[in-house]
Formats: C-alpha cells, structure tokens, sequence
C-alpha cells in the first residue's frame, strides 16, 4: 500500500563546480523518506541533466514538488534563475537557518551529499518562503559596488607598494613612474564607479526614496547606503534584526560554561560587504554625536578597553537601524529618546526608531 504523501522537496548544496541533490518525501505521518541522490556540474547543461532526474523521480505530479538551496555567495545565482524560469518553487535560505538546523537533529559530520539531504529534510519540515530574483538595478547595483571595491582594494596595494619603493635604499625611476601611472587609472575608474553607483540608485524612483531615507542620518553617505542595500536585496531576505545581524557576520557568539566566562565575539561568518561598508559610517555616527551612538562606543569601551569593539557595537546598532528606517519606510529622527529600555531583539513585529535607539547594547 503506498503511503498518502504531502510533499517532494529537493536539497541542494551548491559549489562553483558542481552540486549534490537530494531528494525526499515527507508522508502523512510526517515522516521523512530519501528517494534519491546525485551530483552535477554547475552548468546550464548540468542544471538540465537535475531538472531531468527530477522529473523522472517525482512519481507523483500531483504532490506539491519544491527545491532549497542556501544563499552561498554568488554560485547559486544561475541555478536559482534556472528553477525560477521553470516556474519551480524554489527556497533560497540563509546558511545559520540550516546549520542550527542540522545540529538539532544531531547532524555531526558534514559532507555534501549528507547537507544536501540535510537541505531537502528541512525544506519539507519548514513553511519557508519562495524566492523572487532581484530586480536588474539591484543586480547591476551589486555588480558596480563590488567592482568598485575591489578597485579601492587595489589602490590601496599599489599604495603601499609605492611607498614602500619610495623608502627602500634605491629607487627605480620606472617602477615608480608605472605605479603612479597606475594609481591615476585607478582613480579615474573608482571616481566613474562612484558617478555610476549614485546612477543608479537616483534613476530608480523607489529605490531613490528608499535610499534617501537611510543616508537621512547623519554621517552616512548614499556610497555606503547603496552598498547595504545591494548586498541584502533591499531587506528582502529578512524578517527581524536577528536574522540581518547574521547575515552579515555580526551575530554575538558567546563562550562560557559553568563558572567559566570568556571573551563574547561577533562570528564574522557572514556577508564581508556589509561589514566592510559599515566601518566609516560607524566612525561618523560616533565623530557627530548621533543618537546613542556615541554613548554605545563609549560603554563598550569602558567595559572592553578595546576601542574597535565598541565600533563594531555601532556597526551592528546601525544596520539594525538600517533595517528598521526601510521596513518602516520613514527617516531618521534624531530627537528620539534615548533613555535605556529593555525589548527582544527578534522583531516579530517591525521595530521603532525609539526602540533601536533605546537598545543600543550589545
């Protein structure tokens, strides 16, 4: 007698070569059954070879089909797309999700084929949500504030270099005249980035207001802004502070066992974009006196003695303001009382300015 079932799901775990599938079926009963399991390249022909071995598995058409797969930098993107053309139901999920997921059942060894099982059991447990492509902007967005940090990056270097060859005991003329050459290109390009990221952002009327209403506190430019937004597809991965503040690597990872209490961290396991673009608006909301930005510094340090942390303190405070202007769709307001309040940082329900800026703790 075959058993009534409820739903197929397909786990992936995606590499920039090539990916392992796996897939389930959850029955009546709730319980979780592998059919089947195979690998393929990370190609448009690979991704036809799976959708092919799909359909061939999926006995039963009439049983809701769905795939998950997790946000893993940009090596998904194309298979994503792929699924998406097809009219596929597929669940892109933030990696903290499945990793906690995982250990809860227990799940100690990791290897591809046991998290692409690992991907479908979830997916058949969980309620998740379908994913949508960004939009073209959001994409070129993405593109352009990457590239331009990967030529500030390089500036940097040539930087140094020359500053190095400056100061050495001889100096080759040529070497210095090609590297000051470089570093002029190098210039030109960041300065025509700069123009095309500010484009692009100002030619899209909501992405325009959006962006207005963020880089509307003070010390936070519309570079930065464009950055964040770019690097979360606009909040839409989202649904609380906890969930951002993972995302980009900022989550509190704390060590202490009995009596023994050692030193709370961030995990930096997370989206390096977003940390990168949040420093300079941590040092300017700290300089200007912002909110309880300052006071935040200030206490992190006291209690730390380490100046850094308490920027990152404000780095973490800040996105997580980011988050509450855009989804609240308002500006910042900078004469929102301060005085401390205790509040989850969940966010089931959309957070306030005044609840952001009363919790400016980490």
């Amino acid at each position: 007698m075959m058993l009534k079932l409820l739903k197929y799901v397909v786990g992936i775990d995606m590499a920039s070569s090539d990916f392992e599938a796996c897939m389930v079926k959850m029955d009546i009963s709730c319980e979780i059954h592998k059919i089947a399991g195979k690998s393929f390249s990370n190609t448009l022909s690979g991704f036809k070879l799976f959708f092919a071995w799909v359909q061939k598995n999926h006995l039963q058409k009439e049983i809701n089909l769905s795939f998950v797969v997790e946000a893993t930098g940009v090596y998904h993107e194309q298979f994503a797309w792929f699924l998406f053309q097809k009219k596929q139901n597929l669940s892109v999920v933030l990696p903290s999700k499945t990793k906690f997921y995982l250990k809860s059942k227990g799940q100690r060894s990791k290897t591809d084929k046991l998290d692409a099982r690992g991907l479908a059991a979830f997916g058949a447990e969980q309620k998740l949500e379908y994913w949508e492509p960004f939009s073209k902007e959001l994409y070129r967005l993405r593109a352009l504030t990457r590239h331009l940090e990967a030529l500030q990056g390089t500036k940097t270097q040539i930087s140094n270099q020359l500053h190095a060859l400056k100061h050495g005991m001889f100096q080759v003329k040529e070497v210095i005249k090609s590297l000051n050459q470089t570093l002029k290109y190098l210039e030109k390009q960041i300065a025509k980035m700069k123009e095309e990221i500010e484009q692009t952002v100002l030619n899209d009327e909501k992405l325009a207001k959006k962006a207005v209403l963020l880089s509307s506190i003070k010390g936070v430019g519309l570079l930065s802004v464009a950055i964040i937004i770019a690097e979360t597809n606009a909040f839409t991965l989202f649904k609380s502070r906890k969930q951002l503040t993972g995302y980009a690597g900022y989550d509190i990872i704390e060590n202490q066992s009995g009596k023994k209490v050692g030193k709370s961290r961030i995990s930096k396991q997370g989206n390096v974009h977003i940390r990168r673009a949040m420093h300079f608006p941590s040092l300017n909301v700290v300089r200007h006196n912002v909110g309880g930005f300052k006071s935040l510094q200030e206490r992190i340090y006291e209690r730390t003695g380490l100046k850094m942390k308490g920027y990152v303190a404000v780095q973490r405070k800040l996105l997580c303001l980011f988050y509450t202007l855009w989804k609240n769709n308002e500006e910042f307001d900078p004469n929102i009382n301060q005085k401390k309040a205790a509040q989850s940082e969940d966010g089931a329900a959309l957070d306030t300015q005044k609840s952001e800026m009363e919790n400016c703790v980490l």
